[in-house]
C-alpha cells in the first residue's frame, strides 16, 4: 500500500512541533508535505510585502527547524515534499521584492528542503501570460527561474516540481501555467536531459484541474514517470476551496464534482508509486480544535481507500 501524507499547515506549531507530528501519526499518516509557504504567505506577497524569516542564515534556519526535524523523526513521519513560498514572481512588485524571492527565498528553501532530507519541492510557475501576451513568453520567464534553481537542486538531490495552476481573468477562472500535459512532459524531459538528473518533475493538483476542466485520466497518463507528487483536494468547480475529496457534487444524484475514478485510473496508467498527499489544510480550520485529529483521521482513511483502489487488479477501479 502506498504511503499517505498531508500538509503540516494548521497542524504543526513551531512552539511544540512534537505534538502535531504525533497527531499526524495517530491519525494514520506516515508522510507530510511540509508547508514552508506558511512562513512567507502568498497574501503578503501579493500585497508587495515580505517578512524577514528568510533573512536568517542557513545555520540559523537549521537551528530553527531542528526541533521540527527531530519531532518528525520521533513520530515516524517522513517529510516527503515541501511547498516553496509562492508566488516566486509578483507582477507589478518591482525588482526589490522579486530579486529577493529569487536570490534569497528560493535558494534558502532548497537548503531547508535538503536539511530535512526531503526529495521534492513544489514551485509555482510564473503567472504572466496576460502581461507578456503568450504562454511561450510566460514559460521562458519560468524556465529562467528553474535554470537558476537546477544546479542547486542537482547538488542537493532534490526534484523541483511544477504544478498545474489556474489564474483569474476578470471574474473568470481560466487555465494557468502547466495545464497542457504534453507540453509539460516535453519541457520536463528537456530540463532533465540538460542537467543529467531529475531536477524537474510534476506535481498534479486535483483541485486546480477540476477548476479549469482538465480531464484527469489522460493528463496523468501523459505525465507518466514525470509525476512525482500530488496535491489531492476537492472543490465545487468554482472556487479553490481545498476541501476533502468526495464532499462536492454537481447534481442531485450526488455525482462527484471531481472525477475520482479517472484520477485513480490515471495514477495507475502513469505507474505512480509515490505518496498520496492531501492538500487540505483549510479543512482543519472549519472543525473545532477538539475534532482536528478525527478530521485528519477521516482524510487518512480516504488515502487508504485510494491506495486500495490503486492496488486493485486492472479494470477493477471503483471509487
Amino acid at each position: 500500500m502506498q504511503e499517505i501524507g498531508v500538509q503540516t499547515k494548521n497542524v504543526i506549531r513551531d512552539e511544540n512541533p512534537q505534538e502535531g507530528f504525533a497527531m499526524l501519526r495517530r491519525a494514520g499518516f506516515s508522510c507530510c508535505d511540509f508547508s514552508l509557504n506558511a512562513y512567507l504567505t502568498n497574501q503578503a506577497l501579493y500585497g508587495f510585502a515580505a517578512n524577514d524569516f528568510f533573512d536568517r542564515t542557513g545555520r540559523e534556519l537549521e537551528t530553527f527547524f531542528t526541533p521540527h526535524k527531530r519531532a518528525a523523526e520521533r513520530a515516524g513521519i517522513r517529510v516527503s515534499q515541501m511547498h516553496m513560498p509562492y508566488p516566486n514572481y509578483v507582477p507589478g512588485a518591482g525588482p526589490e521584492l522579486n530579486d529577493y524571492l529569487r536570490c534569497v527565498v528560493a535558494p534558502k528553501s532548497l537548503e531547508i528542503c535538503a536539511f530535512f532530507g526531503c526529495p521534492h519541492i513544489v514551485v509555482h510557475g510564473f503567472k504572466l501570460v496576460h502581461h507578456l501576451g503568450s504562454e511561450a513568453a510566460e514559460w521562458e520567464r519560468t524556465a529562467d527561474f528553474l535554470d537558476y534553481l537546477a544546479p542547486m537542486a542537482k547538488a542537493y538531490g532534490i526534484t523541483v516540481c511544477v504544478e498545474n495552476l489556474y489564474t483569474s481573468v476578470g471574474s473568470h477562472i481560466v487555465e494557468g501555467p502547466c495545464c497542457d500535459a504534453h507540453i509539460a512532459a516535453r519541457r520536463i524531459d528537456r530540463f532533465n536531459e540538460k542537467y543529467g538528473a531529475e531536477v524537474l518533475g510534476f506535481c498534479f493538483d486535483t483541485g486546480h484541474a477540476n477548476l479549469v476542466g482538465i480531464d484527469l485520466e489522460p493528463f496523468l497518463t501523459v505525465l507518466g514517470r514525470r509525476l512525482k507528487v500530488l496535491h489531492i483536494h476537492d472543490n465545487d468547480g468554482v472556487s479553490d476551496l481545498h476541501q476533502i475529496p468526495f464532499t462536492f457534487t454537481r447534481t442531485r444524484e450526488n455525482l462527484p464534482s471531481t472525477d475520482w475514478e479517472g484520477f485513480v485510473r490515471g495514477l495507475k496508467a502513469a505507474g505512480y508509486a509515490g505518496v498520496l498527499n492531501f492538500e487540505t489544510a483549510p479543512v482543519l480550520t472549519s472543525f473545532p480544535d477538539a475534532m482536528k485529529e478525527e478530521a485528519l483521521g477521516f482524510i487518512a482513511g480516504i488515502g487508504r481507500y485510494f491506495a486500495g483502489a490503486l492496488s486493485a487488479a486492472p479494470g477493477a477501479v471503483t471509487v
